[in-house]
């Protein structure tokens, strides 16, 4: 299941991320979503990239009142806007 996961284009990258993103806004789910979103994020972004993220991402989750923070959608934004760079999932 996961492996359809990378390889994604730009777009699929950034609605994967959205999808996340308020998924992870999901007040109940904290417990089971943070380890999954370290994850995913892993799997979309590999490199130092995706392990940061990955990082990030779980804290974010796992700490109550951080669920506003969109770490799959700023993630992106940072790959693709600041870096302005290739998708990095490509490059395994």
């Amino acid at each position: 299941m996961f492996n359809k996961l990378e390889n994604l284009s730009k777009k699929q990258l950034f609605r994967y991320g959205l999808f996340f993103d308020l998924l992870g806004m999901l007040p109940l789910l904290n417990f089971i979503w943070a380890p999954l979103s370290a994850y995913l994020m892993t799997k979309l972004y590999k490199g130092n990239v995706g392990k940061i993220g990955g990082m990030v991402s779980f804290i974010e989750e796992i700490v109550p009142g951080l669920n506003f923070f969109p770490s799959f959608t700023l993630t992106w934004i940072y790959v693709f806007i600041l870096k302005k760079g290739e998708p990095v999932n490509q490059f395994v």
